[in-house]
């Protein structure tokens, strides 16, 4: 097969719908018939990447092994197709607009006036014909970001109708996700925001090939005839996206209702196999017939919006299911633990987890839970700013430093023991110049990090500036803290942990980015072991 395939996902009515599922479900199931498949975002705001951007705002920021700051739903795309995506799985209206900028100041449009149609929409559709182009695929699915009717969405719907046309018929096709509300005083499901969504595309010059309705009841089948007449869709090609108990139950929804079916059709492709989604089912029965309960606190000062915190919830339900334990994670707003009340808020957990952020806020009381977790023998797992708290925290607490302290919160304290690398140190522009990306990492033998991985060297994403002062280093271990893992090119500390605790480790780097339910990651499958062996305790 020489030409890749493309599918456009698209929403309408409402955002929030969960286009990124729907196309990461159907990539799973083209995927487990044997087609090489992979996804890509289209975002339309303009920032230049996610990385700038408060998790308030636009939830956690995922970061790819190639340190490609991306939008949280390439981390969905990665735990359900257990394929790393990188750089060019993510674009943004920024990055589409710099690039076409950055040509006109070298002069590359030969004095022409620059515009949307054809400049930007040109720039645009090479992108999206990017990862297509590489021969590693079969299909690409390309999920735009925002609702159709959206002004800034216009300029990716026009590149889709454009490239629609030129790719021709049988090697594109659109997937249309809408909303099918139930309004309750008439007691039925209402088919009109949607004809209005579709008609809405149809302006634009893209006809729907597939809806993918999302409601909360069963579509009848008078309501699929229905949705078909109107949105000049085949019958078959109406398709119910019920509500499910988790997001892993999708792609088998998707495989009853014949998504998959229904675009290879669509593409003149043969079906090939049935789906062999054997490891996906085996992980759903673990998930859903756990023999344990636990509670993991999860302390940060973003808890109010779970999506800021998406991958690590994510790895907590495969570590869960790996351990056939269901993970409770009860959230603790950091800003509001202190030494007077840390006891009474902490007490029902069987382990603790102290989340990556930036900033000052809600800083000491990280530290407090740090304290917490290490007098009291609870399994601890500190990752990025969670593994510098465990750093200051022991500097205050063991090495008699009251004012030890990061210079991130505090630029004059007498015992940086958390500071910036020396690269960074002059740096002004806050986008994308972090330590990003997968680093290496080497584990000293018989520690706990070795023993979890089961290896010496690994390859793990970052996203910080700040690192351990290795000034400390000799101290800090004399008294009983272990640094087991260091980047093998810059000496800098990755891993610390305490050995005479029954599980106390924190690391630099984010593990959680690279869990998939094929392959859970060994920290937090660990982790929840410990947590499940301190409360049989």
């Amino acid at each position: 097969m020489n030409q890749t395939k493309y599918i456009f996902v698209t929403g309408g009515v409402t955002s929030s719908l969960g286009k990124g599922i729907i196309a990461a479900s159907l990539a799973k199931l083209l995927q487990a018939r044997g087609y090489r498949t992979t996804i890509q975002k289209f975002d339309p705001y303009i920032n230049v990447d996610p990385g700038t951007l408060n998790p308030y705002e636009h939830g956690e920021c995922y970061v790819t092994d190639d340190g490609a700051e991306t939008d949280l739903d390439l981390g969905h795309y990665e735990r359900f197709l257990n394929v790393p995506t990188s750089q060019a799985n993510n674009v943004t209206t920024g990055r589409v607009y710099l690039s076409v900028i950055e040509k006109e100041r070298r002069g590359e449009f030969l004095g022409k006036t620059v515009q949307v149609v054809p400049h930007i929409t040109n720039e645009i559709k090479q992108r999206m014909q990017l990862l297509g182009q590489s021969g590693d695929y079969d299909i690409v699915i390309t999920e735009i970001g925002g609702t159709v009717g959206d002004i800034e969405s216009l300029p990716y719907i026009e590149s889709v109708r454009q490239l629609l046309w030129e790719l021709g018929d049988e090697n594109g096709i659109v997937i249309h996700l809408t909303l099918v509300p139930y309004l309750a005083a008439a007691g039925e499901l209402k088919t009109k925001p949607t004809q209005h969504s579709v008609k809405t595309l149809m302006e634009s010059g893209i006809k729907a090939d597939i809806l993918v309705c999302r409601t909360e009841h069963e579509l009848s089948d008078d309501l699929r005839q229905k949705l078909a007449l109107f949105c000049n869709v085949k019958k078959e090609a109406v398709i119910q996206s019920i509500d499910a108990s988790t997001i892993y139950d999708v792609p088998n929804l998707m495989l009853e209702e014949g998504l998959d079916k229904v675009a290879l059709k669509k593409l003149g492709l043969p079906e090939k196999q049935s789906p062999d989604l054997k490891q996906w089912n085996e992980f759903l029965h673990r998930l859903k017939n756990p023999k344990h309960t636990i509670n993991i606190g999860l302390v940060g000062k973003y808890v109010e919006l779970q999506d800021s915190y998406k991958s690590i919830l994510e790895a907590f339900i495969h570590a869960g299911a790996s351990n056939e334990t269901k993970v409770n994670v009860v959230s603790v707003h950091s800003e509001y633990l202190d030494a007077k009340n840390i006891a009474e808020k902490l007490k029902d957990l069987d382990g603790i987890l102290v989340a990556p952020g930036f900033g000052n806020r809600g800083i000491e009381g990280k530290i407090e839970t740090v304290r917490y977790a290490r007098e009291n023998n609870i399994p601890f797992l500190g990752i990025c700013l969670g593994m510098q708290m465990a750093v200051i925290e022991f500097a205050r607490n063991v090495l008699g430093y009251a004012d030890a302290n990061s210079t991130e919160m505090n630029e004059s304290t007498a015992h940086p023991v958390i500071n910036l690398m020396e690269e960074q140190k002059d740096i002004e522009n806050m986008g994308g110049t972090m330590r990003l990306g997968a680093w290496k990492c080497s584990l000293k033998n018989d520690t706990l990090a070795n023993k979890i991985y089961g290896k010496s060297e690994i390859m793990e994403r970052h996203r910080h500036r700040y690192e351990f002062n290795g000034d400390y280093l000799t101290e800090m271990e004399q008294k009983g803290l272990v640094a087991s893992g260091i980047n093998p090119d810059t000496g800098l500390v990755e891993v610390i942990e305490v050995p005479t605790h029954p599980f106390f480790i924190g690391v630099q780097y984010h593990p959680e980015y690279k869990s998939t339910v094929a392959n859970p990651h060994p920290l937090f499958v660990s982790f929840v072991a410990a947590a499940v062996q301190h409360k049989l305790k």
